[in-house]
């Protein structure tokens, strides 16, 4: 199944001011209504999603994600956000598993409650997994496939067109390295093959995995065409709309 490329915008815990997120946002919603072929997401801080909301306004230049989420509708969880809150925001797209989440102690399960609470009420999952490290005996694969079994448990065949997976070497996020186009081939074939043992080849094919990891202007069109992803999930270089943008295009046929 022929799916057009994604490029997601992480914007972490930046930029520093609304004003600064709107100024941002305005720019790349300028740029982007000159573009098409490719689906992009912006995934701000909570608190600018009303404004970029208000920039985007009927554009549909971009739709807007989440950086994480809390599996339950409400609660006492004091300083979580919940999927009907973001829903009220016309978010679209929730990153879960992010490597900096699974560092501060978020456990395969965590993420497994969140990816199925996503995929429930109608939203798409953006799945984070990825390895500390290399090493030659090829344990990073499984770590890998541990990941992505313990995230999509319970998760039936007709929901999987609702879930993305972003494969995100953690040795190479803000280090400046990034992995070889080889190294992203080889993992988007293990990850196909990791969803075909689960689900069968037909729905595994639904998946768009994208690379994640040091993005930037001068390596996207290597990582995208020899890596064979399906966009990509950037960091810093979102951050910068021109840069942004030549990473948008590296993924256009």
């Amino acid at each position: 199944m022929k799916t057009s490329p994604l490029v997601i915008g992480n914007w972490k815990m930046n930029p520093t001011s609304v004003s600064l997120a709107k100024k941002l946002a305005s720019d790349l919603k300028k740029r982007l209504a000159r573009m098409t072929g490719t689906d992009v997401v912006i995934a701000p801080p909570y608190p600018y999603l009303e404004t970029l909301r208000a920039v985007r306004s009927e554009s549909k230049s971009f739709a807007l994600g989440a950086q994480n989420v809390h599996d339950e509708k409400q609660g006492a969880h004091t300083g979580e956000v919940s999927i009907p809150m973001l829903e009220s925001f016309d978010v679209t797209h929730v990153i879960v598993g992010h490597s900096e989440r699974r560092a501060a102690g978020e456990t395969d399960t965590e993420v497994n409650r969140k990816l199925l609470s996503v995929v429930k009420s109608g939203l798409t999952a953006v799945l984070c997994v990825g390895e500390t490290k290399r090493d030659h005996a090829g344990h990073y694969l499984t770590t890998v496939e541990g990941q992505i079994r313990a995230a999509l448990s319970s998760l039936g065949k007709a929901k999987l067109g609702a879930v993305v997976i972003a494969y995100e070497p953690v040795w190479a996020i803000g280090t400046g390295e990034n992995a070889t186009a080889a190294d992203v081939h080889e993992m988007r074939l293990f990850i196909e093959k990791v969803l075909a043992d689960i689900y069968g080849r037909t729905y595994a094919t639904r998946v768009r995995i994208l690379y994640g990891g040091s993005v930037n202007a001068k390596n996207a069109r290597e990582l995208f065409v020899e890596g064979t992803v399906r966009g990509f999930l950037v960091g810093g270089a979102s951050l910068k709309a021109g840069e942004f943008i030549d990473i948008i295009n590296a993924t256009r046929t």
